[in-house]
Parts: structure tokens; C-alpha cells; sequence
């Protein structure tokens, strides 16, 4: 995603002369230059638009480059919102509005009408922001001084949401066999979810995958168990079960990047030809920014590599993530979240350890190895993908990450230990009740506004879990958002 950009698109109109438009140039080129030092992607100045035309062309030229992810408006004069139309309507991309202006005080003393004439961005945003809303655009607005740290805090998270977008658009899952049999919430639409958010989500055999795997040398192999030697401490000593993982992340990738996926999935259920189920592998892809999704969970494996390019740096702290038991003392409710290999280290608090152990599930013939470790602390998210059968709906809830509370020795996994807001029990309700998965995408670095403005852009529904809310708010909420998306 490194050649992601924004473009920032100002309008003014002709009435004010040549001398005015001109300084509105240069200020837009000027603010566009110093945004760009403190947002996580360049925003490129393209046009002072005064006419139809010249916004319906940019909008055009946004539309079909792949690296413009979005657009950025900003209104320094009075822009006339009905030469807009055309182009707002023809938008594809993520649209921020920006309502700021370039002076941040009133000069007392030098204010005059050539300066209100010149600063009328209180005038044209509102003019500007009444036609997005007659055409009930999906857009976000954004209010305050453009140098302000709140304003680019505001502007990167929005960016990164449309990263994701542009992530989601091209989107490839690799499904590794089907989902685990017989459960529901891993099924879904995958014709609605390309049309809807451009996911081409399709099944390769594990025996391709074999067959990949066998024509993987030993030279390669070593040079990855080098890699592994460097980024994690070796707390085993079958060798060979973490040369057999090395082997099967070799292939999977090689796969993966011939036909340009993202994501993947597998199940324990299918492991034909294979000694072991991807521990290890699937982890360390994971930290290289590939989704995953266990048990054929093609939702939650897209969805994790979308979290991971919004997060920090293009690949941030988010990974697959399964609520397993809780803690149900009172004072020290937590749900304590695993799987039984397949936890991004990403999410560790400390250097993550190798280990083998017994794999009691499947039809693994040898003990797999994975990484071990416990989670950071810290506020977080968990989000899930559902089809509600007719339309999408995702579900945000917030957390607070804790170092888990024990050490539970005998626990050969990665763990992350937190507290569901408002509190545990009441959080475990409202989740049941919008109808949240077991399999979740855990992030420290993506925001639950973050995630509304994903859903918002992706036109789909959005359900937010936080501390104000109660079952009887959520019921009604839910109530409301189901007579509004079946008339959508």
C-alpha cells in the first residue's frame, strides 16, 4: 500500500477574480504539502474546481486510478453546490469532507470585506455539505483548524479506512478445502460479498497444496527456520516439526502470491496428505500481512487482512481471534481469547516462543508446531463479519486487553486476555444478540470509528458495542436497523 494516496480537491467559483483564486491555489498547495508531513499517506493537491466540468473530471480520473484511495474536499470560497452534482454522483471512491479554514483567528485589526471575501470556508462548506446530503452520500466530515493534532489524528484514521476499502475491493480469499461441517456462522454469500465489498473468495484442494509442498527444496527451507531462529526463541527440540511448518508456509505462500490472495483458510477437518495442521505457517504469514480464517472461516480471514492494512504502518497489530472460556469471578470477569494454533504474533506483549505439543483435534499425524504467548494489554477491538441473510452486518465491540491474570502453564497456545465493554457479562449478551461470531479479528490499532467509517463507505450495516451501551438500547438499535436495511 506504500503507493496509496489521497487527492484534495478545493472548490471556489470564478466571482472573485483571478488575484483570489490564485492565493486559494497557492494555500491549497501549500496545505496539502504540510498535511502530507503528519497523514500516513501523501494528499496531492489536483484542482481549484470552479465549473461542472472540471469536478466532473476529477472525480473521473479518481475513479480509475488505483492509487488514488479517496478524496479530500475543502471549500476556501463559496462553491455553488449545484456544479457538484454530477460529479458526487458519478463517485466511487471514499469522500472526506474537510470544514476548516486556512486562518485560524479573526484578525481584529485587518479583517475587512476583501478579507471575508477571501475566507468564506465557514460559507462554502455548509453549501458544499448540503448537496452530499441531498444525494445521501456516504462521506465523512471532518471539522476544526487543519493544523490542529486532533484534525490529523481524525484525517489519518480516516485514511486508513480507506485503505481498507481499497484493500477489500481487490480482495482474493484462498480457501484451503471447505468449512468445518455442519457450522453456520462461517457460511454466508460469497456472490453478495464480491458484489458488495469485491471479495472473489474460491476453493483450492489440499492437494494442490501437497503437491506445492513437495516441491519445496532444502535450501529454502533452511533459509526460512533462519528467520524463524531470528524473530522468535526456540523452546523445543523437534526440529523437524518446525522444518515441516516451514514447509508448508513455503507453499502456501507461493500459492497465495501466484494468484494474488490475500487471505486464507483452512480446517482441521481436511488435512489429506499433510503431517501436521499450519501452526507456526499460518502465524508468521499472518505477520507478513496475510488474513486467515480457521475452519474454512473465509469472513474473518478477509476481514483480518483488511485490519492489518488499516492498521500502523500498512500491517498493524490485528489477528485472528476465537473466544474460548471465561473468568467468572466476581470483580475479575474476563473472557480469556485462543485457538488452538493460529494466533497472530502481532498481538504478543513479549518475544513469542516455538514450541510442539499435541494436537488433540483433527487428523494431524505428528505434534505441530506454533507460536506460544500471551497477549498485550491495552484498548482494543473485536470485530465480526455476518450475513443476516440479504445484507452484511458488522459488529464492533470494544475492549480492555489485560496480561492475563494467571500463567496457565499447560496451555500450549498463544492467549489474550480481556474484558468486553461495558463489562464482560453484559458485553457477552449484546454480542449474542446482534448475532456476533465465535471467530473475531482482535486489533489494538483500528478503532471502532475507524470500522464505522469502513462499514459507511461499504454500505453496510454497522453495530457498536461500547461502554454506554445496555441490551435494552441494543435490542431497540437492532429492532430499528432491520426495518431500515430491508427497505434499502
Amino acid at each position: 500500500m506504500k503507493q496509496v494516496e489521497f487527492w484534495f480537491v478545493v472548490g471556489s467559483q470564478f466571482l472573485y477574480g483571478p488575484e483570489v483564486l490564485e492565493t486559494v491555489e497557492e494555500r491549497a498547495k501549500e496545505m496539502a504539502a504540510e498535511l502530507s508531513k503528519v497523514l500516513p499517506y501523501p494528499l496531492v493537491y489536483k484542482v481549484t474546481a470552479k465549473t461542472n466540468t472540471e469536478i466532473t473530471d476529477v472525480v473521473k480520473e479518481a475513479n480509475y486510478r488505483d492509487e488514488c484511495a479517496g478524496i479530500i474536499t475543502w471549500c476556501h470560497t463559496f462553491s455553488p453546490s449545484k456544479m457538484w452534482i454530477n460529479g458526487l454522483a458519478a463517485l466511487q471512491k471514499p469522500y472526506c469532507h474537510l470544514a476548516t479554514q486556512y486562518n485560524k483567528e479573526i484578525p481584529n485589526d485587518e479583517i475587512d470585506m476583501d478579507f471575508m471575501n477571501l475566507n468564506q470556508a465557514a460559507h462554502g462548506d455548509r453549501e458544499h455539505g448540503f448537496i452530499a446530503a441531498r444525494l445521501r452520500m456516504p462521506r465523512k466530515v471532518i471539522a476544526g483548524y487543519w493544523q490542529d493534532e486532533k484534525v490529523h489524528k481524525r484525517l489519518a484514521d480516516w485514511m486508513k479506512a480507506a485503505v481498507g476499502v481499497a484493500v477489500s475491493k481487490g480482495m482474493k480469499v484462498m480457501r484451503f478445502g471447505d468449512n468445518m461441517r455442519e457450522v453456520a456462522v462461517t457460511e454466508g454469500d460469497k456472490v453478495e460479498v464480491q458484489r458488495k465489498l469485491g471479495w472473489q473468495v474460491n476453493t483450492w484442494a489440499v492437494g494442490d497444496l501437497v503437491k506445492e509442498m513437495n516441491k519445496v527444496t532444502e535450501a529454502e527451507i533452511d533459509a526460512l527456520v533462519a528467520e524463524y531462529e531470528a524473530r522468535y526463541d526456540i523452546a523445543t527440540d523437534n526440529t523437524a516439526a518446525i522444518r515441516y511448518q516451514a514447509k508448508e508456509e513455503i507453499a502456501m505462500k507461493k500459492m497465495l502470491d501466484r494468484e494474488g490472495c490475500r487471505a486464507f483458510t483452512n480446517t482441521f477437518q481436511d488435512l489429506y496428505g499433510m503431517e501436521q495442521l499450519p501452526g507456526l505457517a499460518s502465524q508468521h504469514l499472518m505477520a507478513q500481512g496475510y488474513g486467515y480464517g480457521g475452519e474454512g472461516d473465509w469472513k474473518v480471514s478477509a476481514m483480518t487482512a483488511i485490519l492489518k492494512a488499516m492498521g500502523e504502518g500498512g500491517n498493524g497489530a490485528s489477528g485472528f481471534m476465537e473466544d474460548y472460556t471465561y473468568h467468572l469471578v466476581e470483580g475479575q470477569e474476563y473472557s480469556l481469547g485462543a485457538h488452538m494454533l493460529e494466533v497472530c504474533p502481532s498481538l504478543a506483549a513479549d518475544k513469542p516462543r516455538i514450541e510442539t505439543h499435541h494436537l488433540g483435534i483433527g487428523m494431524n499425524e505428528k505434534d505441530p508446531a506454533r507460536l506460544v504467548f500471551e497477549g498485550k494489554a491495552g484498548r482494543g477491538i473485536v470485530v465480526s463479519l455476518i450475513d443476516m441473510g440479504g445484507r452484511l452486518r458488522l459488529i464492533v465491540q470494544d475492549i480492555e486487553a489485560v496480561k492475563p491474570i494467571m500463567p496457565m502453564p499447560n496451555l500450549p497456545v498463544a492467549r489474550v486476555m480481556w474484558r468486553a465493554l461495558p463489562d464482560l457479562t453484559t458485553g457477552v449478551e449484546c454480542w449474542i444478540t446482534a448475532g456476533g461470531a465465535h471467530h473475531t479479528v482482535l486489533s489494538y490499532d483500528v478503532t471502532a470509528e475507524m470500522m464505522r467509517d469502513w462499514a459507511r463507505m461499504m454500505d453496510i450495516e454497522f453495530v457498536h458495542i461500547g461502554a454506554d451501551t445496555t441490551p435494552e438500547k441494543l435490542e431497540e438499535e437492532l429492532l430499528v436497523k432491520d426495518l431500515v436495511w430491508k427497505l434499502k
